[in-house]
């Protein structure tokens, strides 16, 4: 099945899939000195914090799963919360802030990125940074999907502390077309680059954040900064028949992709074509019986007793859920998704085999909003992810990591790498990552046929959002099957989210699809 598109599969020795071009061309441009994936990756996913402030920056968490030409690794940084919260600080809520100081958990991206290059890169980090300095010191003209996404953030947060001085040049978003400079965002790379993140964590920079969060009556200070560490977690992992896919272990939802497959793996779905209604329900209601268990039971693993990433896995588990499945009939399974957000992807690949699946974002767009005066550090709001109720395990408490939805995924087939993808937004995260693998590697689609193919998202109970591009025909059999569908046009700027692939070729070189609802592309050489 070929399905409407302008793009057609890179293929290349040498690759970068992400969201934005010139970010994938900065990371492109570190494999062409002679750097490897992670220096590619990571020079990326600096460039992102500039070129794509809707999804990312500075002030982002970040996780991420490297092949190193023998073996798998996972990262997680993610931050954690200040120590001082507590649930008495959000007495009288009944849920946690989303926006402003009091959803801001210390930020995590910049200790990934130094994580990673001390463990793996081959260039100085210096000149991990040089294309975002100069994008963000000279300028650069606004893409269209993010100039969409900087006007809808405009309103609902130039009030919020330092972001209508950093991000609303003359009072409005950046036009697509027209040049944004940020020259404070190149000042604040400088410094992270010529310290190797110290003057983030422990110097200037960390100390300006707790000075504004001091101003603004915030918790986050300078202890909760320098006590913040990256966590080699390694990976968890579920095999489909040859094929095993390896995600990050909570506190992400990663582990609901996982489930979902070890529950297909039950059903008859290898007995139907990827645009079949009954493929198309089977995963809908394998990813509701996931995410039911995911919002129950995840989060920052010290609080998840007496339940483990292994008793969600287990197949005898897995076997029961998908037993309560009806082949043709949806069901409430009783548990909605958690809220959409915003987000950054990127898969890096070189030609030594090293490969890279890195994600980083401010959740909700622009995050919390914040943004620290004089230094384009945009705050993310990770802290919306704790629960306020007392029975929940994801209940806030200081130096907690919260529930997140961002993750990275990697497929392996026996012991060698098959392919580095992520789908960003949000709850569709753990979605897309059963609906790419699913289409690769069941039903032999190519990386953007995969990622050019309608997509479906569970809300919640019977709900579905399918895309305008869904053929009618299918629309009304899953309607028949009492599925409840929401229409959504393919560029709902968070709903059905951006895939990027890379999947390696079987006589050496990669394949590359990067999702034609965002401004990316895959670039190789």
């Amino acid at each position: 099945m070929i399905y409407p598109s302008r793009r057609s599969c890179v293929m290349a020795r040498n690759m970068v899939a992400t969201s934005q071009p010139l970010a994938a061309q900065a990371g492109l441009s570190m494999l062409a000195q002679g750097g490897n994936a992670v220096d590619a990756a990571l020079a990326t996913a600096i460039a992102l914090t500039v070129v794509e402030p809707t999804g990312n920056g500075i002030g982002s968490d970040a996780f991420a799963i490297l092949w190193d030409g023998a073996e798998l690794h996972g990262l997680n940084a993610s931050g954690r919360s200040p120590a001082a919260w507590t649930p008495e600080r959000f007495a009288g809520l009944s849920e946690m802030p989303f926006r402003g100081w009091e959803s801001v958990t210390v930020p995590g991206a910049v200790s990934a990125w130094v994580a990673l290059s001390g463990r793996f890169g081959a260039l100085p980090f210096k000149t991990l940074f040089e294309p975002a300095i100069h994008y963000a010191a000279e300028g650069f003209p606004v893409s269209p999907v993010i100039a969409q996404l900087w006007a809808r953030a405009a309103d609902a947060l130039a009030d919020q502390p330092g972001f209508a001085e950093c991000f609303l040049p003359e009072g409005r978003a950046p036009r697509a077309g027209e040049i944004f400079k940020s020259p404070d965002h190149a000042n604040t790379l400088t410094q992270i680059a010529e310290t190797d993140g110290e003057a983030f964590y422990r110097g200037a920079l960390a100390r300006k954040i707790a000075a504004f969060a001091a101003q603004h009556d915030a918790a986050l200070g300078m202890t909760d900064l320098a006590s913040h560490t990256a966590d080699w977690c390694g990976t968890i992992e579920r095999s489909f028949d040859d094929v095993t896919l390896h995600e990050i272990p909570p506190n992400g939802q990663g582990i609901a992709a996982l489930m979902a497959l070890g529950i297909l793996s039950q059903t008859a779905i290898r007995d139907m074509g990827p645009d079949d209604p009954g493929a198309i329900h089977l995963q809908i209601e394998a990813m509701k019986l996931a995410l039911a268990d995911a919002e129950t039971y995840v989060a920052d693993p010290a609080a998840m007793a007496p339940v483990s990433s292994d008793a969600l896995l287990d197949d005898g588990y897995l076997k029961a859920r998908a037993a309560l499945i009806d082949p043709v009939r949806a069901q409430d399974f009783g548990a909605g998704a958690p809220k959409q957000g915003g987000t950054v992807y990127l898969s890096a690949a070189d030609a030594s085999g090293m490969m890279v699946s890195f994600i980083q974002s401010n959740y909700a767009g622009f995050g919390s909003g914040v943004v620290v005066p004089g230094t384009g550090i945009a705050l993310q709001n990770r802290g919306a992810g704790f629960s306020l109720d007392p029975a929940s395990q994801n209940l806030v408490a200081g130096g907690k990591r919260p529930f997140h939805t961002i993750i990275p995924a990697f497929a392996m087939r026996g012991n060698a790498p098959l392919m580095s993808f992520g789908v960003m937004g949000g709850p569709m995260q753990a979605q897309g990552h059963i609906q790419m693998l699913l289409r690769t590697e069941l039903w032999g689609q190519d990386p953007q046929t995969a990622a050019d193919a309608p997509r479906w998202r569970f809300v919640e109970g019977k709900d579905i959002a399918c895309e305008t591009t869904l053929p009618a025909a299918m629309l009304e059999a899953l309607r028949m099957m009492g599925h409840e569908i929401t229409l959504e046009a393919p560029d709902n700027a968070f709903g059905f989210g951006g895939a990027q692939l890379i999947r390696r070729l079987p006589g050496g070189g990669y394949a590359g699809g990067s999702d034609p609802r965002k401004d990316g592309c895959a670039v190789g050489y």
